[in-house]
């Protein structure tokens, strides 16, 4: 298991965010590798908390998923992997002390690459369907909470999120109602929903 850390849209080093690339054995036959062994990631990312649930899902080419994030005691970790096509992931730094606070960093995960995204509490997260179709695979800390959740909105003025979507030929962006009706950063920062 390989761990990077990760630079922002800022240039600046954003700490907690990790790039994971395991150690895929090849043969003939086809591949082998340990896609979660948590003494080895708890001993690389400190994170010494359970994983309580799996989520998966589904989506086709242009879907946009988030910004999401759940207040404490609420909040969340996630390891995100992407099990079939390709996706861009995003995570933005909601850390009030950070000094990247508001600095949002992106990665390109997919079938082939078998990278895995680290984003502990204290960020949002969402990601854009590159291929397709996707699935993609989240290992959760915490159980969601309506009460606690919270949005930011996927092309956010100050955030400046820059998605690849003409790269990747999207005419049309797929997102739902209430990430549509998602709060800009400057609401959260106002109404305090950072960490």
């Amino acid at each position: 298991m390989q761990i990077k850390k990760l630079k922002g849209n800022s240039g600046n080093l954003i700490e907690g965010p990790l790039l994971i690339t395991p150690e895929v054995k090849r043969d003939d036959r086809g591949y082998f590798f340990e896609a979660w062994n948590q003494k080895m990631f708890s001993s690389k990312t400190n994170f010494f908390k359970d994983f309580n649930q799996d989520n998966i899902s589904y989506s086709n080419k242009g879907t946009i998923r988030g910004l999401h994030y759940q207040m404490k005691p609420y909040a969340q970790s996630k390891l995100v992997s992407c099990l079939h096509g390709s996706i861009y992931d995003v995570a933005v730094d909601l850390r009030k002390e950070s000094e990247t606070f508001g600095d949002w960093v992106g990665v390109n995960l997919n079938s082939d690459n078998f990278l895995q995204f680290w984003i502990p509490e204290g960020f949002a997260h969402g990601f854009l369907v590159t291929s397709n179709e996707c699935k993609v695979q989240y290992k959760v800390s915490g159980y969601w909470s309506k009460n606690h959740e919270r949005g930011i909105s996927w092309k956010d003025d100050d955030l400046k999120i820059e998605w690849p979507i003409k790269h990747h030929d999207i005419s049309d962006v797929k997102i739902n109602l209430k990430d549509k009706n998602a709060s800009s950063f400057k609401k959260i920062k106002k109404d305090g929903d950072f960490f």
